[in-house]
This record gives structure tokens, sequence and C-alpha cells, in this order.
């Protein structure tokens, strides 16, 4: 298999951009944009430190970020299984890409920009649920922001599809396929409720 080595090759082989691509991009959150991901539960935050990328998968029952002002959005870092390859990585590169998604809407809005993290109090309080507020915060600087057209969400019907899931593995087989003596079906079965306490 030959593989395209120099932006020369790649780009004879693609037309130039539809202009509407370049021109969408603000470097800052605009009236519509904050509408947008206002109405976002879920994101996904890429980010890349020395041992290669990551991307994650971030979500809420309510908005996911919070908007601080037209250049800064927080993203708290709600309880996950403490690898914490995100929060790793910005503390090492800073630079973080969001793809933030809303159910039924085939658009998806991007940001690309930076990130720090604070454990500061006065922050991460903001975020307070259930008497539990998250150990970190993850503050994104805007440098760039567009929206990314519905082909890719068109083509797969991600919203419309039925549900698919059964044809696929479950969390607990992934586990016993590196672990064979894991116990799969309890994980499966138990795995709702036990979730449920650790949301927040």
């Amino acid at each position: 298999m030959q593989t395209i080595d120099t932006l020369a090759a790649l780009e004879a082989l693609y037309d130039a951009p539809v202009p509407a691509s370049l021109t969408k991009v603000t470097p800052r959150i605009t009236p519509h944009y904050r509408t947008w991901i206002g109405a976002s539960r879920f994101v996904i935050l890429s980010t890349i430190g020395p041992e290669g990328t990551d991307a994650s998968p971030r979500g809420d029952n309510e908005p996911v970020v919070t908007i601080a002002d037209d250049k800064t959005i927080l993203l708290p870092d709600w309880r996950g299984n403490n690898r914490i390859d995100s929060l790793r990585n910005i503390v090492r590169d800073n630079r973080v890409s969001l793809m933030f998604m809303v159910p039924g809407s085939n658009n998806v809005v991007r940001v690309n920009g930076t990130g720090a993290i604070t454990a500061d109090p006065s922050v991460t309080e903001q975020f307070k649920k259930r008497s539990t507020s998250p150990k970190t915060v993850i503050v994104i600087t805007i440098d760039e922001l567009y929206f990314q057209c519905a082909k890719a969400l068109m083509r797969s019907a991600l919203w419309s599809s039925p549900d698919e899931s059964a044809s696929v593995p479950t969390a607990g087989q992934f586990v016993k396929e590196m672990q064979s003596n894991f116990d799969a079906e309890s994980y499966d079965s138990g795995y709702p409720e036990y979730a449920k306490t650790r949301m927040w």
C-alpha cells in the first residue's frame, strides 16, 4: 500500500476548500454558538501528550460546559475511572479540541484551543451537584470555533437508526477478553445501578 507523504501530493487529490468552510470560523463565541453550546449535553474532548493522542467522551444531564465569556468555557471533570489521561495530557501539552453534539442535530460544533486545569474551589464549587463538586475543572481558551457540516451524521443516520447495541460486545466482555477470569455477566448486569451513585 502506497501512502501519501507530502502536502503537495495530498492537495493534488482535492479541489479547493469550499469558501464557506473557511469563512465560518470565528475566534470567539457568537450569540448563535452560545445557544448551540448551551444546548449540548455531550462533548468529545481531544488532547495530545508524549504517549500519543486521546479522545474522551464527556456528558452531563444539563449543559456539559459553562460559558465563562466569549473566549472561555469551563468543563468539569466528573467522576470516572481515574486514569486521568486527558488531564495528564493537558498538563504537559495544553492543546485541546472539542466536538459538541446535540441529539437530533446533524451538525457538530468544534472548538480548537488551549486548556488549563484548576482545582480552585471558587471554580469547582460552581458545578456542585448532590453535595459533590468535581475535583478539577478544565478551563478552555478558544482559538477557533466553527460548525462541522452535517454529512458525517447524515451518512451514519446516527439519530434515526434503531438500537444496534445487541450486536456488539459489552463493556464486561471487553474486560473479560483481557482478563479471562473476569465475571463479565455480573459486571454488565450490575453496572447501571453501580453507576447511578457515581455520576457526580
